[in-house]
C-alpha cells in the first residue's frame, strides 16, 4: 500500500510510468533535486499522517517507504 501510494505520486510528479520506479530507484536518478525532495516529503506526511526528517540514508524508494512504515 504505502509503496504503490509513493510510488504513484513520484509518478505523477515526474511525469514518469509507476513501472520506471522500483523500491532501488535513487531520487537523484529520478531526477528530483533537494527542493522537489521537501516538496515531495511534505506530500508523503500529509498523505500518511507522518513526520518525516530528510536525511542521507533515505536516498531511495525503499528508504522512504521503510521510513514511512515505521512511522505508522
Amino acid at each position: 500500500m504505502v509503496l504503490e501510494k509513493v510510488k504513484e505520486m513520484l509518478a505523477e510528479r515526474l511525469d514518469l510510468s509507476v513501472d520506471e520506479i522500483t523500491v532501488e530507484s535513487k531520487f537523484t536518478d529520478l531526477g528530483l533535486d533537494s527542493l522537489d525532495m521537501a516538496e515531495m516529503l511534505m506530500n508523503a506526511e500529509a498523505e500518511f499522517g507522518v513526520t518525516l526528517e530528510a536525511d542521507a540514508s533515505m536516498d531511495t524508494v525503499g528508504a522512504l517507504v521503510a521510513r514511512i512504515e515505521s512511522l505508522k
